[in-house]
């Protein structure tokens, strides 16, 4: 079957769906994958000139950069969430634990529902809308749950969340609070993804990691964009993303690319390096083998938010890591929380599991010697720690117990003394 031109009118410099591997183009509408080849399609622009002053003019929010996304002029004034601009900190504690030179830390747990999900969520929501969807749904292991939910009551739509039963507590009532429909499904994401591809098929609803999968996708490059304007217009010499579908890893690589031919940052090399839990890493073993293909696997991990057995993007997120001469790793539960505990420890930033896999990881990196410890390193904290409580509830308890009594206190203090 032949793809018809598109003849749809452009959205912003958006002008067409295109294939990742064939290059052939779709309309701007409800699709995902290629009729070619079944690969997968992303939003292609028409070149597009914008200048640092034109960014900086706008708002406070990722919307600054809606000229490079697939949505039309005017998004950040329209009612929304307005994720985006989040802290990047400079982590000086954190390098000197692990030897390194210079670290940032990219904080995404800022946003509205506390994760990166409110990105892609928002530029997903724009679409909706255009396409004229009244339902929004998705299939998520959390954080995306809590993003499409609190999105669709803003917006006024209604919203259908499908999610595996056994999520994390806090993830399931920060997402019902909204007063969505939440599904919980008996079994794994990738069971929950199957189903929701059906679902999508059969029902006129507007799956954000579905059938609006492109436009959802581009969100995660105002991850990318901010860490180059926050650095003041300049590329760090290597990033560390978690890996869970693979998407946010690519499409960060694909914003400093962007940057770069756009000349609103000067071209230099940088390495990318991908993260992922040792009970859910199909990706790190592929790029340990040395396989282009990704074998799935059954997650097996307390990185819910990572535990993707059949990560979509995989081989893209292989292809950007190989491309720039990074690498990706894996770490155990043991390390995801070590890993937690001292981002916290050391910048008072509570990460969930995934920026704990991040962290560990970059240390392993690190002991490896995989990354330069001399590398000024952004490591991206994808959400908020308060959403996996459980996976630090056995290490973080109160220091003693005593009685109202200062003798007390002194009896079981060994702390210094004033």
């Amino acid at each position: 079957m032949t793809a018809p031109a598109p003849t749809t009118p452009s959205i912003g410099a958006a002008y067409a769906l295109k294939c990742r591997e064939c290059g052939a183009e779709y309309e701007l509408d409800a699709s995902y994958a290629c009729l070619e080849c079944f690969g997968p399609l992303e939003v292609a622009y028409e070149t597009t000139m914008v200048t640092r002053e034109q960014i900086q003019a706008g708002p406070p929010s990722m919307w600054r950069y809606e000229a490079l996304l697939p949505v039309t002029s005017g998004a950040g004034a329209r009612p929304g969430l307005h994720p985006g601009f989040t802290q990047l900190v400079r982590a000086d504690n954190l390098a000197a634990a692990l030897g390194a030179r210079a670290v940032w830390v990219k904080d995404d747990s800022g946003n509205p529902t506390h994760s990166f999900k409110d990105r892609v969520v928002a530029v997903a929501l724009e679409n909706a809308r255009r396409l004229g969807y009244e339902t929004i749904a998705c299939a998520s292991t959390g954080n995306l749950a809590n993003a499409v939910a609190a999105a669709a009551a803003r917006a006024g739509l209604a919203s259908v969340v499908f999610v595996p039963s056994n999520l994390e507590a806090g993830k399931i009532i920060t997402t019902a609070v909204y007063g969505g429909t939440l599904v919980a499904i008996d079994g794994n994401y990738d069971d929950v993804n199957r189903l929701c591809s059906e679902i999508a098929a059969n029902r006129n609803w507007g799956f954000v990691n579905v059938n609006l999968r492109p436009y959802y996708a581009e969100g995660s490059k105002t991850v990318g964009f901010e860490i180059a304007e926050q650095l003041g217009w300049r590329l760090p010499d290597a990033f560390v993303s978690p890996v869970a579908s693979g998407s946010l890893l690519t499409k960060v690589d694909k914003a400093f690319r962007e940057f770069t031919r756009l000349g609103l940052v000067d071209e230099k090399p940088y390495q990318v390096f991908g993260a992922q839990a040792t009970g859910c890493s199909p990706v790190s073993t592929a790029f340990r083998d040395g396989l282009d293909i990704i074998r799935p696997v059954k997650p097996d991990t307390i990185a819910k938010s990572l535990a993707i057995g059949n990560p979509a993007d995989g081989p893209y997120a292989l292809d950007a890591v190989r491309r720039t001469g990074g690498a990706i790793a894996d770490v155990t539960d043991a390390e995801v929380v070590e890993g937690i505990e001292l981002l916290a420890r050391t910048e008072g930033i509570f990460a969930e599991t995934a920026g704990g896999v991040v962290v560990a990881t970059y240390r392993k990196l690190l002991a490896e010697g995989l990354i330069d410890p001399g590398a000024e390193v952004v490591l991206l904290n994808t959400g908020d720690g308060l959403k996996t409580l459980d996976a630090v509830a056995s290490t973080s308890k109160p220091t003693f117990t005593i009685s109202p009594s200062y003798d007390d206190f002194e009896a079981h203090y060994t702390g210094e003394s004033s």
